[in-house]
């Protein structure tokens, strides 16, 4: 027996009855819903991408949601909104979730302000607990960013929106080459084309909570393609707020996947945070409530098709830009082996040259001697000859006389 939805509600599915809607982004629109068999309620997801995508590409898009969401539902874990089910109507697929009570970190952190450090971090782990679920079948989620993660009303954090996942293995451009995504929190190697791996969302996952403390994405530069130069690049913007938790996003944000903060490394940096037992890094100003805020868009959330000719574009520009990076470096390794030979050189031969400062040439010692010798003797001399001269003419006179 099922509820009687009443004669003027839209029914998905012949069993989800749409309700208000709980909010709209750039691959759909999230209504609440009640589910008529179960008699409960649930969030149901009408994915339309909005954002510009040629017809070819939407039937994949289309595709690839309907079978992700399915794997998606096999994911069940307390920081993760369950699929319940996808469905397909009117063309579109809908997909039904767990209704959280709860709201994203973005309409929360354009309502107050940046969040105190020690409050992202248990968001944080909340939400590398869930990225972590996903990883272990298989499941990248690609899209994490602040409108994606639901905070509670006892402060923890929730990911949701599965929408454009993909499973390990599957590549993330369309047929036509484009890519789809939110720049700002975005890592660099989807910018290049390569395959999402679960370091993406770790990237992601840095970006977001940067945002949540900070109250401003670290790339976005108001257009896509500008913002996703800065993500490739260049360095995230500096922390001013952050504390404690700077190191934790340095290391997320790092743009080699070799280097960049594992999973386990950054749950024990977010967890000294969130107990408050990571030290202040020095003179970095404490977080302090942040003042009155006008309530707006922090920026870098929207959902973009990046077209085959801009990434490759991107792509030239990245390599000429880290071309002339590395040239630098370079000759400055040049010049700094060629200081260090030149020192080494010095320091085999100075024993060889003699130190002016411990034995003064002889020549100079001796010629010192002469001059306070010969002075006197001369002065004598010349005294003696006046006097024998001054003698023989007085012995002269006296003759004459």
């Amino acid at each position: 027996m099922t509820a009687d939805p009443g004669p003027s509600t839209r029914v998905v599915g012949g069993r989800y009855a749409l309700g208000g809607m709980l909010g709209q982004g750039g691959m759909g629109t999230v209504w609440l819903a009640t589910d008529l068999v179960l008699e409960r309620q649930v969030a149901v997801k009408e994915v339309t991408f909005s954002v510009h995508v040629t017809e070819e590409e939407r039937a994949l898009l289309r595709e690839r949601t309907m079978r992700e969401a399915r794997a998606a539902g096999r994911l069940e874990h307390p920081h993760v909104t369950t699929v319940y089910d996808v469905v397909e109507e009117a063309g579109k697929p809908w997909l039904v979730m767990k209704h959280v009570q709860a709201r994203s970190l973005q309409e929360i952190v354009e309502e107050r302000g940046p969040l105190p450090p020690a409050a992202v971090a248990r968001i944080g782990l909340d939400v590398l607990d869930a990225l972590e679920a996903a990883h272990e079948i298989g499941i990248v989620h690609r899209d994490v960013k602040p409108a994606n993660v639901l905070v509670g009303p006892d402060g923890s954090g929730c990911l949701t929106d599965f929408g454009i996942a993909t499973t390990t293995g599957d590549s993330s451009l369309t047929t036509q080459g484009a890519l789809i995504g939110s720049p700002s929190y975005m890592a660099p190697e989807r910018a290049r084309g390569e395959e999402p791996r679960p370091a993406v969302d770790l990237w992601s996952l840095g970006a977001t909570l940067y945002a949540a403390v900070e109250g401003r994405p670290p790339f976005d530069r108001g257009e896509a393609m500008a913002t996703l130069m800065a993500v490739v690049a260049e360095d995230p913007a500096p922390v001013v707020r952050a504390g404690p938790l700077g190191p934790v996003l340095q290391g997320l944000l790092t743009k080699d996947t070799a280097q960049r903060t594992t999973a386990a490394a950054a749950r024990a940096q977010l967890r000294a945070v969130a107990e408050e037992r990571a030290p202040a890094p020095g003179p970095a100003p404490a977080w302090a409530p942040p003042p009155p805020k006008t309530p707006g868009p922090i920026g870098g959330n929207s959902m973009e098709r990046i077209d085959a000719a801009d990434l490759i574009a991107l792509a030239s520009a990245s390599k000429t830009l880290l071309g002339s990076v590395a040239r630098d470096a370079r000759d400055q390794v040049r010049y700094m082996a060629d200081r260090r030979r030149e020192r080494k050189a010095d320091e085999v031969a100075a024993p060889v040259r003699p130190s002016r400062a411990v034995t003064p040439p002889p020549r100079r010692r001796w010629r010192f001697k002469r001059r306070w010798v010969l002075v006197p003797v001369l002065t004598t001399v010349a005294v003696l000859v006046l006097l024998v001269l001054g003698a023989a003419l007085a012995l002269g006179e006296f003759l004459d006389f």
